[in-house]
């Protein structure tokens, strides 16, 4: 017999079985029936709530005459089997970060660098749009300026190596 005929042999097993009533699980039960969980009503409870969570495992947090026995200490419950509410203040645990500090002013060379590269293509946005005289030297004046503020914007950036660092600078990431 090959592997192939095994596997379609399993198949044709499952799919007769499909439709027959499994056998009682309790009887080939895996696991000790110390671990078994017991549905037992929690006094007080009036939902009809269990000692367990929905996933079986005991919360630890039986009523014992009112007060409750949990980690969070969260006072005794209220007479309808609730907890008692906690008051917060909403100034709790809530962080205010200083003021940022002042913008740096810019000297007149970078406002007029920043001006030249927004201030070309917005006059021939403004020109294309509102019809305003286009003559080459005009063109040529709004290109040039928009070029050249990105040039020097990006010349004056300054982020290569600091002047006093000598000649290691270290690992630089």
């Amino acid at each position: 017999m090959t592997p192939q005929s095994d596997e379609d042999e399993v198949w044709r097993q499952i799919v007769a079985s499909f439709n027959e009533k499994a056998e009682d699980a309790s009887a080939d039960q895996p696991w000790p029936d110390r671990e078994n969980v017991t549905e037992e009503p929690r006094p007080g409870a009036a939902n009809g709530s269990t000692a367990t969570d929905r996933d079986g495992a005991d919360d630890g947090a039986r009523d014992t005459g009112g007060e409750r026995d949990d980690a969070a200490g969260e006072g005794t419950d209220e007479p309808d089997g609730q907890p008692a509410p906690v008051a917060v203040s909403e100034d709790d645990d809530h962080y205010v970060p200083p003021p940022p500090p002042p913008l740096p002013q810019a000297d007149a060379v970078t406002r007029a660098s920043w001006l030249a590269l927004f201030g070309g293509p917005a006059y021939l946005l403004l020109a294309a749009l509102l019809d305003w005289p286009r003559d080459g030297w005009i063109v040529f004046a709004a290109v040039s300026a928009f070029i050249a503020g990105f040039v020097v914007l990006v010349v004056r950036m300054g982020d290569g190596p600091p002047t006093d660092s000598g000649w290691d600078d270290g690992a630089v990431v």
